[in-house]
């Protein structure tokens, strides 16, 4: 008896362990409206933090040219070569403390380093020899300045620290019209997508505390035996109803049937 109770016992333990994804489909299926509802909630909070709370971003573009001849004649081969190894020293060493602190001091920002150095983006455009300056701000028009600023000062000072030719500004900034961010449409989709998976995560969770025996099914599940009847609750609950209309109808007949006698 007890090595049969151990193997019912092991058997619920395994059983336990799995997941019937057909039934935990079917049970997100019966909170549907609910999933839907979360889904709907976390679009709106993340539409309405990102509209009311979260100020448009302007980025502004300046662009380097990283080759300059040696002498008054055309560019060789040796120039292009240069220009190629070293756009990448130029990108780290225009993210330099004296660079950008004279680009604060120029401009009379109230940023500290790492402020401006968290507004630039510098970037070798596609294995070129073009370095890209964008910069992203709240105000558009310094944007623009900040990043003409960053190309003016790099071109002055970074060729006395590499002793190399001096880079061409190949494209001013402009002031930008258009904000950069945030995205109002790619917010609202996150937000929609966390409040589902959350309310997904707490139904699963609901889902899996529930030990409650429903169908037969589950009987064989938890205690390894099938039940010898299954009594179908809907079918009772209707002959009930027929039994007691007919009992009804009996007593009225009865009842007309005595009051003719008297």
């Amino acid at each position: 008896m007890n090595e049969q109770t151990s193997a019912i016992k092991q058997s619920y333990d395994e059983q336990d362990e799995e997941i019937d994804l057909l039934d935990l489909f079917g049970f997100y299926l019966s909170k549907l409206v609910w999933l839907i509802a979360a889904l709907v909630i976390g679009a709106a909070i993340f539409g309405a933090y990102t509209w009311f709370l979260v100020p448009d971003r302007f980025t502004a573009t300046s662009r380097m040219y990283m080759v300059s001849a040696s002498s008054d004649s055309v560019l060789n081969l040796s120039d292009l070569n240069l220009g190629t190894s070293i756009s990448n020293d130029y990108v780290e060493l225009m993210k330099s403390r004296p660079v950008i602190e004279e680009v604060i001091e120029d401009l009379g920002l109230d940023y500290s380093y790492e402020q401006i150095l968290g507004m630039i983006s510098l970037s070798v455009v596609n294995n070129t020899r073009i370095v890209r300056i964008a910069v992203t701000s709240t105000d558009p028009e310094e944007a623009m300045s900040i990043a003409n600023r960053v190309a003016i000062v790099s071109k002055e000072q970074l060729p006395k620290v590499m002793e190399a030719p001096s880079p061409t500004i190949a494209e001013y900034a402009i002031l930008p019209t258009q904000k950069s961010g945030p995205s109002l449409k790619k917010n609202v989709a996150i937000g929609a997508l966390i409040g589902l998976v959350i309310a997904l995560v707490i139904f699963t969770i609901i889902y899996l505390m529930d030990d409650t025996i429903k169908t037969s099914e589950d009987v064989e599940k938890f205690f390894g035996a099938m039940p010898l009847a299954v009594i179908p609750e809907g079918e009772i609950s209707s002959r009930t109803r027929e039994d007691a209309g007919e009992a009804k109808a009996g007593n009225r007949q009865r009842s007309e049937g005595k009051g003719g006698k008297a």
